[in-house]
């Protein structure tokens, strides 16, 4: 008879048991200390260093939870190949081994958007066939990355595929999937290949489709409705803090791991995109699909075409241009009107209205396109809290028009915190050395949206927990925060949500495990991709180190332009992303020791390569966003003209995170030994440079040259002890 109220400490242990691993202080604190969140109803963040088991650590508490007190949780991650780890593998295992010990079975669900999923009526060919002029990203945005044509699920190269090639194959896949999910078709297919197999939720036909009871989305939201646990994506949470929070089924806790990237996964899917391509598109798919003419949308869409010519690139502080702002009206208004004209006939008393596939898809076009118009060409006065601007495509020279919002924090709050128990968690959420920044990024701290409204400061007040925690609440008017109202209407009824930050460390011993290098005698960085100084440098260290470099850049210019001197210089081979598929490159410089890999973004936040192919991280500068950056940019200045640092809010905190994600490249086990080299003396002299430094791991730090290449050269030996002393 098993325990009615089993003490989670004791489901950890069979837990671990189950996966074959071994008890972890942290992940045991951890663990705690979500359960108590549950049972609290709290907003906990919690920082857990790699190596902790974090997954684990949410997903027992979460299981016992949802099985005990028979309520939903909703588990989200960034990235698809953590979904996968968490639905695959941790999930199923802990479900099993802790079923024996809960009163009942717990059952767990995977929930995607909807267009991940095979469409049966489209595969039967109950649509149209689709506009081959068009890709994908007109759809949801609901999904995370997939395994392309010519990677398998693991990131290993398949043989490439010819466009009907896939689409053969694709379809004969869709005969025989149990699921449906574009993810488990190893090797992966192409945007446009799916597309022929797929919809959106727009153009499904709902509860009309004579295919209901076979659709696949639909069975994967009956599942996560029936289950205790549901695993899903934070694409799929900016869909609902967007304003659509029935993409998720009802549930009363949330955890989030990968935490630190929720703000921008929000922002990004509450961003929308207008140009002269965009509004063609919607007057093909009425024409074409709704047999009606699109004279006025064609009109209006030359109009946008001569305004967008001579736009410059950049924010618009004050709205759009009064040209282009009544360009896009006529866009809106000609789009309002084909949707009276698509407006279906009502059927005769008691008959079934048609499901018709080709008008679904004329009027989802339509009105997508009518939506984002209507939001680009509002009044001045109701965009203060959005960021306009235009840009020009690097590759096809399209210029497209912008609208994102100012801040995404009231939206979280609102949408996916307030009124339920939530865990945020990541290895890289306390930044200086606090919660603070990351709690007011997503929507915990700064929660009254009327101090924005009116643009008043006060000191903050935050109540500090003995070490390794936090806790705060912050009055409305706090100074140096950025919070946009959700409504006007709602601003001055908003609540604080009282919230707590943990620091359950690390298993690594990061003092004697690594050093962190700063180049203080080098000049600052310029506009130049690399000066002789720093590529002096760079040939210096890697030499010191023997090739087992990753260099991480600001810019793919920059990469490129040292990875060619390097070539050059050194006798070791030199990887450039780009040059083949990322999971290619991680393999080759993870099986070579002599191998360096040079990159951007994906590379600071992406590999995990343990190992003594990794024993030096080079940082070519602080990673401070753009200053054209439109909504950064605009973000800074928000929080300016409230009264707080601008800079230290937005730029520095920015900077923090993604320096913390990259000097966590190089220890990825308790056997790494190793170096992060920082070519920008700013770390060191500016003011700001102790705040980024502290949000880094707790590395042996130096200024000193020699040293560095002391430890490097004594790592052509395996260490047995510290780097330093």
């Amino acid at each position: 008879m098993p325990d009615p109220s089993p003490d989670v400490d004791h489901l950890l242990d069979v837990a671990v048991a189950a996966l074959g691993g071994s008890p972890r202080e942290g992940q045991r604190r951890m663990a705690r200390e979500v359960a108590d969140a549950f049972a609290k109803k709290e907003h906990l963040m919690v920082q857990a260093g790699t190596g902790t088991g974090k997954s684990l650590g949410y997903l027992v508490p979460s299981v016992r939870h949802a099985v005990l007190e028979d309520q939903k949780v909703v588990v989200s991650t960034a990235t698809l190949a953590l979904q996968r780890q968490v639905m695959t593998r941790d999930l199923p295992l802990v479900a099993e081994a802790l079923a024996p010990e809960l009163p009942r079975p717990p059952k767990v669900a995977l929930l995607k958007g909807w267009h991940n999923y095979v469409c049966v009526h489209k595969t039967e060919g109950g649509y149209p066939p689709d506009d081959q002029g068009m890709l994908f990203d007109l759809g949801d945005k609901g999904a995370a990355d997939h395994p392309t044509p010519t990677q398998d699920a693991d990131g290993e190269p398949a043989e490439k595929e010819s466009l009907g090639a896939q689409v053969v194959r694709l379809r004969e896949w869709a005969g025989a999937t149990d699921s449906g999910d574009r993810d488990d078709l190893v090797p992966g297919v192409s945007d446009r290949a799916w597309r022929q197999v797929s919809v959106t939720s727009l153009e499904c036909l709902g509860q009309k489709c004579p295919m209901l009871d076979e659709c696949f989305p639909e069975r994967a939201r009956a599942a996560a409705r029936a289950a205790d646990v549901v695993v899903t994506n934070h694409a799929m949470l900016g869909i609902a803090a967007s304003g659509s929070p029935h993409v998720l089924p009802e549930h009363q806790v949330l955890v989030v791991d990968e935490a630190h990237e929720l703000a921008d996964r929000v922002t990004a899917q509450s961003t929308a995109e207008l140009s002269v391509g965009s509004v063609e598109h919607a007057g093909r798919m009425a024409r074409r699909h709704g047999g009606i003419a699109t004279t006025d949308l064609d009109g209006a869409a030359a109009a946008l075409g001569a305004a967008l010519i001579h736009l410059p690139e950049g924010r618009f502080t004050g709205g759009l241009p009064d040209g282009t702002r009544q360009a896009v009206a006529m866009v809106r208004d000609a789009a309002r009107g084909l949707l009276s004209a698509l407006r279906p006939e009502k059927p005769a008393a008691g008959e079934a209205p048609p499901a018709d596939s080709g008008l679904k898809i004329a009027t989802s076009a339509v009105l997508a396109l009518f939506e984002v118009a209507e939001r680009m060409a509002a009044d001045p006065d109701d965009q203060r809290y959005t960021v306009l601007w235009c840009s020009r495509g690097e590759r096809d020279g399209a210029t497209r028009l912008y609208a994102a919002p100012l801040a995404v924090n009231g939206l979280i709050r609102t949408h996916l915190l307030a009124e339920r128990a939530s865990v945020l968690t990541s290895a890289t959420l306390s930044l200086g050395g606090e919660f603070r920044s990351m709690a007011r990024s997503i929507g915990l701290e700064g929660a009254g949206e009327a101090a924005a409204a009116t643009a008043s400061a006060s000191a903050a007040t935050v109540a500090v927990a003995p070490p390794g925690g936090s806790e705060g609440t912050t009055p409305e008017d706090a100074p140096d925060r950025l919070d946009v109202p959700v409504s006007a209407a709602r601003s001055a009824g908003s609540t604080t949500l009282a919230w707590r930050g943990i620091d359950v460390g690390s298993p690594f011993d990061y003092p004697r495990q690594g050093i962190l290098y700063i180049a203080r005698r080098l000049p600052p960085p310029g506009r130049e991709p690399a000066t002789d100084a720093q590529l002096d440098e760079i040939e210096a260290l890697v030499t010191a180190a023997g090739g087992r470099t990753l260099g991480l850049f600001s810019s793919r210019r920059a990469a490129v332009a040292v990875a060619e001197a390097m070539r050059e210089r050194l006798d070791v081979p030199v990887l450039v992303q780009g040059e083949d598929q990322l999971p290619t490159l991680v393999r080759q410089f993870a099986q070579d020791e002599a191998t360096c890999l040079f990159g951007t973004l994906s590379l600071w936040q992406g590999v995990d390569v343990p190992g003594r192919a990794n024993q030096l991280v080079i940082i070519d500068r602080i990673p401070f966003p753009r200053p054209d950056d439109p909504v950064k940019s605009a973000r800074s200045e928000a929080v300016a003209a409230s009264g707080g640092n601008g800079f230290m809010s937005v730029a520095a905190t920015h900077a923090a995170l993604l320096l913390a994600q990259g000097a966590g490249r190089l220890i990825r086990s308790v056997d790494d030994r190793g170096v992060v080299a920082v070519l920008d003396p700013r770390l060191s002299t500016a003011r700001y440079g102790e705040f980024l430094a502290r949000s880094l791991p707790d590395f042996w730090r130096t200024t000193d040259r020699e040293v560095a290449l002391g430890a490097l050269r004594r790592l052509a030996a395996p260490p047995s002890g510290p780097l330093a002393s």
